[in-house]
């Protein structure tokens, strides 16, 4: 698989893993962009909506986001906000 082909299916994994957790921040009004997954393996998302001025965004980003990602995609270091 060349390295473009990996990188594709890597977003694509991370992709899946954050459909799981997008019924929840919609329910809410809100939801999140990948934006993209780095040489070094962290994730970089994007809130929208109102995760955007949320004040439980960071909690929901490390106790849900990461781990939704990291349980699927166990090379993940670690997953941050860009905005």
């Amino acid at each position: 698989m060349t390295a473009t082909a990996e990188r594709i299916s890597l977003n694509e994994r991370v992709e899946a893993a954050l459909e799981t957790i997008r019924p929840h921040l919609r329910v809410d009004g809100g939801d999140v962009e990948l934006v993209e997954v780095t040489d070094d393996m962290h994730v970089k998302i994007r809130w929208m909506g109102m995760c955007q001025s949320c004040s439980m965004s960071d909690m929901t980003l490390r106790a849900g986001i990461q781990e939704a990602i990291r349980n699927k995609i166990p090379e993940i270091i670690g997953v941050e906000a860009v905005n």
